[in-house]
């Protein structure tokens, strides 16, 4: 059987739920801090104590369908503020690659899903916030564990909640059918 290590985020910009935090958690998963500075820590160490297979991180974005996404890039750059007041423009690792991709198998997810007549694509980039960060240090951390997958999947801020929950079931279960071949 294969661990599964799936994060979320806690909500931000005043909202009092973050859809991605519920998915998260319906799945027994970790729900990260909205912070440039904790994030990447809380992320290592959770990695560190699960020492997962697979690795899925999901985050909300103001989007139609569930997006799945290719590449994390080297480069925050949003104006919005976290949690704890920053904002980023900036490297997020001076010394490393410009991008990362995603080694979960985004067009099986993208089909499954639709499969399931859930609104899904894919997606080139997981944007310039939290998200893109956690996408990034995530990809450099399983750069370091041959054999483990892992990726970010945006999920809608406006989709039904059940909803949410099935698409995170069926992202988890299609990473792990592939991960197992």
């Amino acid at each position: 059987m294969r661990r599964v290590l799936v994060t979320g985020f806690e909500p931000f910009g005043g909202s009092d739920v973050n859809t991605s935090q519920v998915v998260a958690e319906a799945l027994g998963g970790l729900v990260l801090p909205v912070s440039y500075a904790r994030a990447p820590d809380a992320l290592r160490a959770a990695v560190r104590a699960t020492d997962p297979d697979v690795v899925i991180c999901f985050g909300q974005a103001d989007r139609e369908a569930v997006s799945v996404e290719r590449f994390a890039l080297n480069l925050d750059g949003s104006e919005s503020e976290d949690n704890d007041g920053v904002v980023s423009s900036a490297e997020i690792d001076p010394k490393g690659p410009v991008a990362y991709r995603s080694t979960l198998p985004v067009d099986e997810i993208v089909a499954a899903l639709r499969d399931e007549d859930i609104p899904a694509e894919a997606s080139r980039t997981a944007g310039g916030f939290l998200c893109n960060r956690v996408f990034y240090v995530l990809m450099g951390l399983l750069e370091e564990r041959p054999g483990t997958t892992g990726g970010f999947i945006h999920v809608p801020e406006d989709m039904p909640l059940s909803l949410l929950v099935r698409a995170g079931e069926i992202v988890v279960a299609c990473a792990t059918a592939i991960a197992l071949s």
